[in-house]
This record gives structure tokens, sequence and C-alpha cells, in this order.
């Protein structure tokens, strides 16, 4: 199979959320302008990834809401449910197993982890929670090959090599910290506190025409 780019593959995953809204609102069709305008894409540019599906609309109904989403599922998921591992029961940590909670049937956490004896032994929000001690026992023992970082960033790095040499395969790293991993390993690395800067940036910028509009005006006064 061609190599699909990682933008291509955040959007298919970004349209089968838009197919699961539109079946709860019990929607059968969707035209490819319906799907870009809910997506922030263009139609143009939804036609072309679902082209990557192997899979075609119809000219007068468009997309099928179901079979599309089965299409993209079946493109992105295993056949056998992945097993997840989260490290770092925190705050943070605990939103993401209440969050993750039964969203997806392909991918599945199955085990927590932090150095806390108060959290560990107990079930957090439907997974058992672990000690560190036993991270490389209990990854292979599940053959989980997908991890969740939300540990200080001073443990970052770490964590991320116990976690390639347990055999983690893919990391999502919710840590400040970029994280250095062996040759064949993916890392998503998502950081709340750059992304809400950046908000908080581009929030205080006033539209083009309102600063041509105060320049001209200082102008004006000279």
């Amino acid at each position: 199979m061609e190599r699909v780019s990682e933008k291509t593959i955040g959007r298919l995953s970004l349209y089968r959320r838009v197919m699961d809204k539109l079946a709860r609102e019990g929607r059968d069709y969707a035209f490819s302008h319906e799907i870009a305008h809910m997506s922030g894409a263009t139609p143009d540019q939804v036609r072309r990834d679902i082209m990557v599906l192997g899979y075609s609309g119809s000219p007068n109904r468009g997309y099928s809401v179901g079979e599309l989403s089965k299409s993209i599922g079946e493109f992105l998921d295993d056949l056998d449910v992945q097993n997840v591992v989260l490290v770092g029961v925190g705050n943070l940590g605990r939103a993401i197993l209440s969050y993750f909670a039964g969203k997806r049937p392909k991918l599945s956490i199955i085990a927590c982890f932090d150095n806390d004896s108060e959290k560990t032994g107990r079930v957090i929000n439907g997974c058992r929670c672990y000690p560190m001690s036993q991270l490389q026992d209990v990854i292979n023992e599940n053959n989980a090959s997908i991890a969740i970082m939300a540990v200080p960033f001073s443990a970052s790095q770490e964590v991320a090599d116990r976690l390639t040499h347990s055999g983690i395969k893919g990391i999502l790293n919710f840590t400040p910290v970029s994280i250095k991993v062996p040759h064949g390993t993916y890392v998503e690395d998502i950081d709340m506190t750059m992304a809400l800067e950046k908000v908080a940036f581009y929030s205080r910028q006033k539209p083009q025409g309102q600063v041509l509009e105060r320049r001209s005006n200082d102008k004006a006064g000279h």
C-alpha cells in the first residue's frame, strides 16, 4: 500500500467523528461539501482523502454515513484490539482514562501505572493501576503496543526509554518535552500549554483591516 501522510490519517479520523455525529442525528448520507464544512477541510480534499480508502459515494446522494464510517475504520484500525497502557495517573491521566473509556472498541487502555502507592492496586476510572516496577511484565503479558505518557517532564525520557525497551511501538506524549525513541517507534506530541499560548497570542491579534485602520489614524494625527 502506498504510504499515506500523517495529515491524511488525521483527517480520516476526523471524518469518522463527523460520521458518528451525523449517524446520531439520523443522517444516512452526506455530500463532500457537508463533510468539508464540518471538518474544516475543502470538498476536493475530502474526496481525495476518501479515494485513499477505495470507497466512492453516489453523485445523487453523496456518501453513505454508515459505509464511510466502516471503510475508515477498516483502514485505520487493526483487525484485532490494540492494547494501550497509560503512565502517570495524576489529574491529566485520570481525565484521559475517563475520556477514552469506550470511545474506540479497537483501542483498549488495559492498564495504568504510577509511583504513588495510594493509587497502585486500585481500579481508577475502570482501569487497574500498577506500580512502575511491573511496567514491562504487564506490557508483555498483555501484548500492549501503544502507551500514553502523562508524567512530569523530568521523568519523560526515562519513562519513554522503559516503554520502548518493553516493546511499545507508539507513544502519545502529553509531556512538554520532546522524547528520543528508537527508529520505528512513532511519537505524537500533545503540548497543551503550547497550544493554549498559541490561542492566547492569536486571540489578541486584530483583523488586518483594523490594524491598517489604526495605522491610518496614527498617520492622520501627525
